[in-house]
């Protein structure tokens, strides 16, 4: 009875507002001012939203739901098809069999390639793990011969399925829209067959707004390939490479009077077999010129090799910002990096063995003076020296993501007092991480 009466309330209210001449009726259908002590409401016409309003609605919706919306109604159909609407898109292809997350529908593929590829400026593909998807992306590349695209990317959801592509195929379709683009300044082509041929096709078409370029486990790629776009492209500001391709020429180029200034260098030391890779040394000249040039560029190191790899690195000075160790790595390079990289902002370590790190975690302390985050698992540290390493770097130390089973107990700190401590120092609340049991 009291919901009842409530509606019929609302109902008089808003017949009341409609018809009183001396209101003026809002626009919108819900009105509120600070300077008014009255709220009015009136029944709300979704149909009669401005464009720019649905537009907005649109571009936080899925492109099935959106799909869907268009058909509410003529107004909502012609916002689907504003270009500002298809500057951004997401190809999502799987095999439905294998893989958790939904695909595009082919219909609304060739819609977007029909009607809308002259719109598209920020593009990418997420594919899973299977040669179809990669070759579907292929094919609808080699489609888009009509857009000037500004950012590609390409996206494996699991194993680097565009690597089982032919490499023809992949070429090809990339090199046109290299081709088409003539302005793409973010581009990421991880784990691809991408060539030397393809890149002097891309700096040839787009050296003066790339900006942006990941090509990590990209095998076609020579030190000299990624040396010509660096030589050419030099608005360069970010660049992802495998380390094998690095090269002290690189470097020096990065660092010429007519490049910008690299804020972001990436690089992965990837080995798939113990003792089958002999890695090459850059020189601290080379190093040093790049800071020079560039002195506030990240330089991010990600680690996957065996222990008896690292003899080439952190023999010397390195301007390493953050260190990412995925695989285990020796107490004897953790102890080379405080006297080493004293530009070290974050250390994450995943593994390393039965040795404690004590020593070496308190070296890291006292000589990064730059060290804001740690991440620690699949290692072991007494309790007692973690409190010192918190106690040196103080609250500077943000982020601090310790395993559980990392610490070890001792005289002076066991599990059940070592937050305490290490919040004491830090100035805020802290625990070491769980591993959740399901």
């Amino acid at each position: 009875m009291g919901l009842r009466m409530k509606r019929k309330s609302l109902s008089v209210v808003n017949k009341v507002v409609q018809s009183s001449p001396a209101v003026k009726q809002p626009k919108l259908g819900f009105y509120s001012s600070l300077n008014q002590t009255h709220t009015y409401t009136v029944l709300l016409d979704w149909r009669s939203l401005p464009h720019h309003v649905v537009l907005r609605i649109f571009q936080y919706l899925p492109l099935i739901d959106r799909a869907q919306a268009s058909s509410v109604c003529r107004r909502w159909n012609e916002v689907f098809h504003i270009p500002d609407l298809w500057r951004k898109f997401e190809f999502e292809l799987n095999q439905s069999a294998t893989s958790s997350f939904k695909s595009t529908h082919p219909d609304l593929i060739q819609q977007i390639i029909k009607r809308h590829a002259a719109h598209l400026r920020y593009v990418s593909f997420k594919v899973d793990s299977s040669t179809e998807s990669a070759e579907a992306a292929c094919d609808i590349l080699s489609q888009l011969v009509n857009c000037s695209l500004q950012t590609l990317d390409l996206i494996s959801m699991a194993n680097p399925s565009f690597m089982n592509v032919s490499k023809s195929h992949f070429v090809s379709a990339l090199t046109l829209v290299f081709v088409n683009s003539k302005s793409l300044s973010s581009i990421k082509i991880e784990g691809t067959p991408v060539d030397d041929p393809s890149l002097k096709i891309l700096v040839a078409n787009n050296s003066d707004t790339l900006t942006l370029l990941k090509m990590s486990s990209c095998p076609y790629v020579s030190s000299d390939g990624i040396l010509c776009v660096a030589d050419h492209c030099q608005g360069l500001r970010e660049l992802a490479l495998n380390y094998y391709i690095l090269s002290d020429e690189l470097l020096l180029a990065l660092s010429s009077e007519t490049h910008v200034n690299l804020e972001h260098l990436r690089i992965d030391v990837v080995s798939e077999n113990p003792g089958q890779i002999k890695f090459h040394s850059i020189k601290k000249q080379s190093w040093d010129a790049l800071i020079k040039h560039s002195p506030g560029v990240n330089v991010v190191m990600y680690f996957f090799l065996y222990e008896e790899e690292f003899e080439t690195f952190f023999t010397e000075e390195s301007p390493v910002t953050h260190l990412y160790f995925g695989r285990s790595v020796s107490k004897a390079v953790l102890g080379r990096i405080g006297p080493n990289c004293p530009r070290l902002v974050e250390l994450v370590v995943c593994a390393n063995g039965l040795q404690t790190l004590d020593n070496e975690l308190i070296c890291i302390a006292q000589h990064c003076k730059n060290l804001t985050a740690l991440g620690l698992s699949a290692c072991e540290v007494r309790c007692s020296a973690l409190v010192e390493f918190v106690r040196l770097c103080g609250r500077r130390l943000a982020q601090l993501s310790v395993m559980e089973e990392v610490l070890t107990p001792d005289g002076d700190y066991g599990l059940d007092k070592i937050h305490t401590e290490v919040s004491k120092y830090l100035g805020r609340t802290w625990f070491p991480d769980v591993m959740p049991v399901w």
